[in-house]
């Protein structure tokens, strides 16, 4: 994904991925079928890769607030998150690859989940909807953010209240 860093999608060629991989263009086509789709695939795989950063960050804190708050803060900041933006907004107009993305998006949704479930065990907290609806809405609400941001808006994603998205407190 290196490759397009600083650069805008449309202007990588498959010849400049395939040798950035030490591949050969042919191959590029044949495994994933077009450069559409193998950076939606790359897309979710860096955010999935990504979203474990969040792990050790939640597990070190102390309190539902600042578990909000850590959280948020560093999901915000993720790599991954504006190339993702990027993919879905590519699977908008590549219906083929929706169901690449929508994968990928359940495996983000379900991961959140089970590390959600497992802090709120370990710290004996609660939240007001079920552990599922929880994640999905603090990824929406991640990707939803850098969207507006990266969309022309005046503000930055840091602007929404990305912690009271989430319901985590004591009992």
């Amino acid at each position: 994904m290196t490759i397009f860093s600083g650069r805008h999608f449309g202007s990588v060629s498959v010849a400049e991925i395939a040798a950035a991989a030490g591949a050969h263009p042919n191959q590029i086509t044949y495994y994933f079928g077009s450069k559409d789709a193998l950076f939606v695939h790359a897309a979710f795989l860096m955010l999935l890769r990504d979203a474990e950063r969040l792990k050790p960050v939640g597990h070190r804190q102390r309190t539902p607030r600042a578990f909000r708050e850590a959280m948020a803060r560093t999901a915000l900041a993720l790599p991954a998150v504006p190339i993702a933006v990027q993919a879905m907004s590519i699977t908008r107009h590549r219906p083929e690859l929706q169901p690449l993305a929508q994968h990928d998006l359940d495996l983000l949704f379900r991961l959140a989940e089970r590390y959600l479930t497992a802090v709120l065990e370990r710290h004996d907290w609660v939240i007001d909807r079920p552990a599922l609806v929880e994640a999905r809405t603090f990824w929406s609400a991640v990707l939803g953010a850098r969207l507006i941001s990266e969309s022309g808006f005046g503000g930055r994603s840091s602007d929404i209240d990305l912690a009271g998205v989430l319901t985590v407190r004591t009992r």
